[in-house]
């Protein structure tokens, strides 16, 4: 997997350790944050804490890269987006507000990446997928699959259906594709899909109750 290419002698960072805060640092209208949340590491970051800058890249880089692989599915342009992302976090430091959670500021920069790549590179992607039945990469499990081994007819069963799923998925329209993918991969509420999407907490229901009916109803003869 590349590393990031975000190289702290070019951005003046120091290590990677969890930052501490000062005394002043979340002064004002943000003097309510609990000092060790995300959002108030970010603020020392638009007050120039670099350290701060790598403890999020750190605990949050390999969650970007998954995310916006299931979207692109391809590993080096995830990886490459994974990049940009915080590079414009980087970039976008000191006007950070923290109006929302870090977590729906960062999804929604890697949200308009992955819609951005979609848009550009739309030609070349006629038989592109998404997996939702794909293993995890990190414990190998994959969701709705029994760990005992399966019989050949199960597992001819399973490729079919999980072919089904990439099919339909991909035929879904842009924001039900997305809000699909933050709500069963990133265990987003709808709160936060709405904040990324920017809809309000019913429309982003409604986005998704039509985004799993459709599923359902296409895949009913997998059900």
């Amino acid at each position: 997997m590349a590393t990031l290419v975000l190289d702290n002698s070019a951005l003046g960072a120091g290590a990677a350790s969890r930052p501490v805060s000062t005394p002043d640092s979340d002064a004002g209208s943000n003097a309510a944050l609990d000092p060790a949340s995300d959002a108030a590491v970010m603020l020392r970051v638009a007050a120039g804490d670099e350290g701060g800058f790598n403890y999020l890249v750190g605990k949050y880089h390999r969650a970007m890269i998954h995310f916006l692989f299931r979207m692109v599915r391809n590993q080096a342009v995830a990886e490459e987006l994974a990049q940009e992302v915080f590079l414009r976090v980087y970039r976008s430091r000191e006007s950070y507000r923290a109006e929302a959670k870090f977590t729906t500021w960062l999804y929604r920069i890697a949200t308009n990446l992955a819609v951005n790549n979609a848009r550009d590179t739309r030609h070349e992607r006629a038989a592109q997928t998404v997996y939702l039945d794909e293993p995890d990469g990190e414990t190998g499990s994959t969701p709705d699959v029994a760990d005992d081994e399966p019989t050949v007819e199960q597992r001819l069963m399973r490729d079919e259906r999980m072919a089904a799923i990439r099919t339909h998925v991909m035929a879904l329209p842009e924001r039900q594709r997305m809000a699909v993918l933050m709500h069963k991969y990133q265990g987003m509420d709808y709160r936060q899909i709405g904040e990324v999407l920017k809809l309000s907490e019913s429309a982003t229901k409604s986005l998704l109750f039509r985004a799993y009916q459709t599923l359902r109803d296409k895949l009913k003869d997998f059900v």
